[in-house]
């Protein structure tokens, strides 16, 4: 069973590699604006996590510059998923505004958050 998810881990990741999108080209002052709010943005994930490709793939075409931490490789960033977040569950974006902090589960719910708050809104 763990040789069948390496298998299929490494088929996703070369499909991604081959079909990566083309981020979307934006005046500098606009593009200035979206990595600001994207600074305050961190993404949780796998590395071959079908669903963390889909909102790597999301940020991409979106030209959105926002923290890869890996849950999976990196002790560290577990932890804090497990502790900060409640669960070990990717992907999870992790949204700092001031002193509160929230973590968004689910792809379709992190790309909505993405293209409606970050990707659109940079004014």
């Amino acid at each position: 069973m763990k040789f069948i998810r390496w298998f299929l881990g490494r088929i996703i990741l070369l499909i991604d590699f081959v079909t990566t999108p083309k981020g979307v080209k934006r005046d500098p002052k606009l593009q200035a604006q979206i990595d600001e709010k994207a600074a305050s943005l961190s993404l949780y994930q796998f590395h071959a996590c079908p669903f963390c490709v889909k909102v790597r793939r999301t940020m991409k075409r979106n030209s959105l510059n926002i923290e890869l931490r890996d849950a999976k490789v990196d002790g560290i960033h577990r932890q804090e998923l497990l502790e900060q977040g409640g669960k070990v569950k990717v992907p999870c974006l992790r949204i700092v505004q001031g002193d509160k902090v929230t973590w968004l589960y689910e792809s379709n719910d992190i790309i909505a958050f993405l293209e409606k708050e970050v990707a659109s809104n940079a004014a």
